[in-house]
C-alpha cells in the first residue's frame, strides 16, 4: 500500500488541517483513502475517520512492535493511497540514542517506506525555509522527503522568495497555502474539540477539502507516494470478557481503535453505553471498561446519574470494572472541576481528583499489573499518560509498578479495590 507521512519540524504547524483537506480533497476525486496517526493520540484519528469514512488506526514505535505495525498497515487493504499524520516533529520522540524505537514519526515513515510530506509554518521566515527543508531530508537517510507544503504563505512575493530557495536545493514545492485559509480547528486543553463535538465538522471538512484543491499540487502529492509494507499476523491483547460493557459519549470516547478491532478480531462483543444518558452497563457483559475522556467537564451531569451510578455498583459487586484516566476519575468517590466545586462520582474507588489546580502529566508509560486489569492477565503493558488532573487522595491499593520511558518510577500507580481498577494509564497494548 502506498502512502505518505505528513509531519513538520513541530506541533502547530498544521498538519492536522493540511490531512483532513487533502483526505477530503482526494475523496472527493472518488479515491479511497486509509488515515493513520503517528502515535498516542485520541483527538485526530476521529477527525480522521469523520474525513475518510474508514477507521484511523495509531502507529506507534515505541509502543508497538514492528509486527503490529505492520498488521495494522494491512488495514489499508481495498484503499487506493495511507495518509499517515505525524505528531509533533518528525523526529521528536523519547529521550533514545539512535532513533529507531523512539516514537518518532520519522520511525513510522522508515518503516513503512512512505515519503514525508512536509508541511512549514512559514510566518517570520522566507529563503529559510529551504535551510529547513533541507536538514530534515539529510536527517535521516532512511527516509525519502516528497516535499513540502507551504502554510501561512503571507503575499505571492513571500511564495517566490521561498520557491527560489527551494528550487536550488531541489526540493519540490508541492502546495502553498494561504495565510488566511480559514480552516483552522477550535482548541481545548487536550489538543482539539473532539470531533464528536463539532457541529458544522461536515461544513468544515468540506471547506478544507476545497481548500487543498485549489492549493496543493494532487496530482504530484499522489505521483509520490511509495513504500509499502507486507501486512503481519499479530496476536491482540486478550480482551476483558467475552462480552464488554463500553462507556461511549462525549465524556468518555478515548479508546484505541486498535484495541476494539483486536479483541473483536477473537470473537469479543463489545456493548456500548452512555452514562451521560443515565445508562448503566449491559447486564449479560462480563467486564466494564470506562475509557479515558473529559468526566470534568459534565461533572454535574455524571453526578446526577443515580441509575449509571447505581448500575455500575452492582456489576462491579460480581464483575471486573475498568477505568482509564477519565474513567478512573469518574469511578472516585469525588471530583473537583476547574471552578473549584466537588461532584459525588461514582464511589467504586477511593480516589478524589480535581482540576482546581492543574498540573500536566505527558508521557509514555510501562506498568507491570499487581493485580490483574479487568480481567486481563498481562505481562509489561504499553501506555501513555495525558492528563491535567491532580489526585487529592488515593487512598486504594495500588494497581501497578509504572515507569516513564526512561523506567523511571512515576507516583500514578492507579488503584485496586474489589473487582474495581483504574489508572491514569492509557492502554495501547504489550511488550513482546
Amino acid at each position: 500500500m502506498k502512502g505518505l507521512v505528513i509531519s513538520a519540524p513541530a506541533s502547530g504547524s498544521g498538519k492536522t488541517t493540511v490531512t483532513l483537506g487533502l483526505i477530503a480533497a482526494l475523496r472527493a476525486r472518488g479515491l479511497v483513502i486509509q488515515p493513520f496517526k503517528s502515535g498516542p493520540d485520541y483527538i485526530d484519528p476521529a477527525f480522521h475517520r469523520a474525513a475518510a469514512g474508514r477507521e484511523s488506526f495509531n502507529l506507534d514505535s515505541w509502543a508497538m512492535g514492528p509486527e503490529q505495525i505492520a498488521h495494522l498497515v494491512g488495514k489499508a487493504v481495498g484503499a487506493d493511497l495511507a495518509l499517515a499524520e505525524g505528531s509533533m516533529g518528525l523526529f521528536d520522540g523519547v529521550a533514545r540514542h539512535g532513533g529507531a524505537g523512539n516514537g518518532a514519526s520519522a520511525d513510522i515513515a522508515a518503516l513503512t517506506g512512505w515519503p514525508v510530506l512536509l508541511v512549514l509554518d512559514c510566518r517570520g521566515q522566507a529563503q529559510s525555509v529551504a535551510a529547513v527543508a533541507l536538514g530534515f531530508r539529510q536527517m535521516r537517510r532512511d527516509l525519502r522527503l516528497a516535499g513540502v507544503v507551504l502554510n501561512r504563505v503571507a503575499s505571492a512575493r513571500h511564495e517566490a522568495l521561498m520557491r527560489l530557495a527551494l528550487d536550488a536545493v531541489a526540493i519540490p514545492v508541492l502546495g502553498v497555502l494561504p495565510r488566511d485559509a480559514g480552516i483552522e480547528l477550535p482548541e481545548r486543553h487536550l489538543g482539539l474539540v473532539q470531533a464528536r463535538e463539532h457541529a458544522a465538522l461536515d461544513l468544515l471538512l468540506s471547506r478544507a477539502g476545497e481548500c487543498m484543491a485549489r492549493h496543493l499540487d494532487l496530482d504530484a502529492i499522489l505521483a509520490a507516494a511509495g513504500g509499502g509494507l507486507a501486512p503481519q499476523p499479530h496476536r491482540p491483547l486478550s480482551p476483558p470478557a467475552g462480552r464488554i460493557a463500553l462507556a461511549q459519549d462525549d465524556a468518555f470516547s478515548f479508546v484505541y481503535p486498535h484495541l476494539l478491532d483486536g479483541w473483536r478480531a477473537v470473537g469479543a462483543t463489545i456493548l456500548p453505553f452512555s452514562p451521560l444518558a443515565d445508562q448503566a452497563p449491559d447486564d449479560s457483559a462480563g467486564a466494564c471498561w470506562l475509557p479515558g475522556g473529559y468526566p470534568e467537564l459534565h461533572a454535574g451531569a455524571l453526578a446526577a446519574a443515580a441509575r449509571f451510578r447505581d448500575g455500575l455498583a452492582r456489576f462491579a459487586l460480581t464483575r471486573p470494572v475498568h477505568g482509564e484516566c477519565g474513567g478512573y476519575m469518574a469511578m472516585g468517590a469525588g471530583l473537583v472541576d476547574a471552578a473549584g466545586k466537588r461532584h459525588r462520582m461514582a464511589g467504586l474507588l477511593g480516589i478524589e481528583s480535581s482540576y482546581a489546580s492543574r498540573r500536566m502529566h505527558l508521557g509514555y508509560r510501562l506498568a507491570t499489573p499487581l493485580a490483574p486489569l479487568a480481567g486481563i492477565h498481562a505481562g509489561v503493558l504499553t501506555g501513555h499518560e495525558f492528563h491535567y488532573a491532580t489526585i487529592l487522595d488515593q487512598p486504594d491499593a495500588p494497581l501497578a509498578h509504572v515507569t516513564d520511558a526512561e523506567g523511571v518510577p512515576v507516583s500514578e500507580t492507579g488503584s485496586r479495590r474489589g473487582n474495581a481498577t483504574g489508572s491514569f494509564f492509557h492502554l495501547i497494548g504489550e511488550r513482546p
